[in-house]
């Protein structure tokens, strides 16, 4: 085989079953060789990282194959959609590094979808029904047994058209009646038992006002919506391969009402969603979440969400990898939310900036350091990447410790800090406990240290063997700071499966702790909010928006490891 067989073959290997389908139909000029996709969120919740799934095949799609992505909000529900939540969508998409050609909206397309209604009424091919929803849904029988057909089914298309348009003008109360689709009440599929196409909603939308009182179904809008716009590919998650038939179903009808004979039509391939443990992706759970303040907003770090994983310190690069990791495929799988920890530890181990903080002090005096003295140690910003240089970090007599770091009768194997025991202060030098002193009752007020000042970082002594090595910041010359340690925010690892639990149960109690006596080393001070870090030794951060020059606020994103054993309150 030859080299470029070869590397034909590894391609081929690594397209995803929906890419092998794209370039099918491009080999064979479907479509006359055009990809269009798009994404259709509805603006009524903020995104989560099952949403990222789909905007990178959506866009990343269209990207790879020189074709166009638009972004269309799917606004038929004008009860749950607000502009807050549109600008949010705009927010995140861009924030993950994709761009839209076009921003369309299904209400841009009522008339239309008003008037495909209507002709099939005035065909014999739709309904009202002025059934309630109880007997609408009993009448449509069982997955084993055919639904009846409605008393209204056989209504005259005048009749009809006339109660449509009394819905639409507000002349008739919501949930009195609806538009039915006539297609076949004993179909295997559950999806064409006469499905209903319009309901009435009195509430205004925030694009079109009070114009419309009767509003489409997302099974009507959505296809119709795709033909309209000239997608090529419309992909959805597996939930929806039982709607496939009806999507297709219209789209024939409205093809053939219009007399379209042309080759073109849109369609729909369906891969598996993003699930992940010790998570909800729920919008109903998530806006419950929000609104019974179980969590402080749709940006809580805690949250699946976008905004809220960028503001616990997660990176658009990140997602993408773990995504791309994961893949796409026709099966629903439960993935480990350890795979996007992992994701993350790895784009911020190679970019992230190395920084000094304690987040539990305690002072370490150094007995044999000159009083007054400062002497500036050269740290280094990253020892994955050279070109990001070094940063000076000063020391002192008094330093401050993590409490975790310092045992007075310790194990065997403990090679942190215990008196007659000598450790290394990272980039500066080798000390031994010589004491503490404590307070009244019984707890550790300070440490004293002396220092080997023939063991600096860099001089020959320095090489001197000892099994610890502790980070720390002078006590005059850090800030204080409030850290918010993060972790997964249910205790249980799949929390839509307990289903004798109310999920709220099933929060963990420690998916928060604040730490507000943590000490930062000065370089801090230049943060920005969003700004990546490593604290050294104990995990990733981030700056919090929240942050202000006067009180700073870190979030942590992920601890360096899975077994980090994380700090508990006192």
């Amino acid at each position: 085989m030859s080299v470029e067989n070869i590397s034909n073959e590894e391609n081929k290997k690594s397209l995803n079953f929906i890419e092998t389908i794209v370039e099918k139909d491009l080999a064979e000029g479907r479509n006359d060789g055009k990809i269009q996709t798009r994404f259709p969120p509805e603006p009524n919740g903020y995104l989560h990282i099952g949403h990222a799934k789909a905007i990178c095949m959506d866009f990343g799609l269209a990207q790879k194959y020189n074709g166009i992505c638009n972004l269309r909000f799917d606004d038929t529900n004008p009860t749950k959609e607000d502009v807050e939540y549109v600008d949010s969508i705009m927010e995140d998409i861009k924030w993950l590094g994709y761009d839209w050609a076009n921003v369309y909206y299904a209400s841009d397309y009522f008339q239309q979808l008003w008037d495909f209604a209507v002709q099939l009424i005035k065909a014999g091919k739709a309904y009202i029904d002025e059934q309630s929803a109880e007997e609408i849904a009993q009448q449509k029988g069982t997955p084993t047994q055919a639904g009846t057909d409605s008393p209204y089914r056989n209504r005259p298309a005048g009749e009809s058209l006339e109660l449509f348009e009394k819905m639409n003008r507000g002349e008739i109360e919501e949930g009195a009646m609806v538009l039915r689709a006539k297609i076949d009440m004993a179909s295997s599929n559950m999806h064409f038992r006469d499905p209903i196409i319009y309901r009435i909603v009195k509430h205004p939308h925030h694009r079109t006002g009070t114009t419309w009182k009767a509003y489409p179904m997302y099974d009507f809008a959505h296809g119709q919506s795709d033909y309209f716009e000239g997608v090529t590919h419309s992909l959805c998650t597996l939930e929806f391969v039982p709607h496939r038939p009806l999507y297709d179903l219209f789209i024939d009808e409205l093809k053939e009402l219009n007399s379209d004979n042309s080759d073109y039509r849109p369609r729909q391939y369906e891969f598996n969603r993003l699930n992940l443990t010790y998570t909800v992706m729920s919008k109903r759970k998530l806006l419950q979440l929000v609104n019974e303040k179980l969590v402080n907003g749709w940006d809580d770090p805690r949250m699946p969400t976008l905004a809220g994983l960028r503001r616990r310190g997660y990176t658009p690069q990140a997602i993408r990898n773990f995504i791309d990791k994961i893949g796409y495929t026709k099966f629903e799988a439960l993935n480990d939310v350890a795979l996007l920890e992992y994701a993350i530890r790895e784009d911020l181990n190679a970019k992230a900036k190395r920084v000094s903080a304690v987040i539990d002090p305690v002072k370490l005096i150094i007995t044999n350091y000159p009083e007054g003295q400062i002497e500036m140690m050269e740290a280094v910003n990253n020892p994955e990447d050279e070109s990001m240089g070094t940063h000076e970090i000063a020391f002192t007599r008094e330093l401050y410790i993590e409490k975790d770091d310092f045992m007075e009768d310790a194990p065997k194997k403990f090679f942190r800090m215990t008196p007659g025991q000598e450790v290394r202060l990272k980039s500066a030098y080798i000390v031994k406990c010589t004491g503490v002193s404590k307070d009244e009752s019984g707890n550790i007020k300070e440490i004293y240290a002396e220092y080997d000042p023939m063991t600096k970082s860099g001089m020959p002594d320095s090489n001197r063997k000892v099994k610890g090595t502790l980070h720390w910041v002078s006590a005059e010359h850090s800030l204080p700071a409030e850290v918010r340690l993060y972790d997964r925010l249910f205790k249980v690892e799949n929390p839509g499966e307990e289903k004798d639990k109310d999920f709220r149960e099933l929060l963990n109690p420690d998916s928060l702790i604040v730490k507000k006596q943590a000490r930062v080393e000065k370089e801090l001070e230049k943060s920005k909010p969003l700004d990546n870090f490593q604290f050294q030794r104990i995990g990733y951060f981030n700056m919090d928006p929240d942050s202000t020059h006067e009180h700073l606020v870190f979030n942590r994103t992920v601890p360096l490891k899975d077994s980090w054993s994380k700090i508990k309150s006192k």
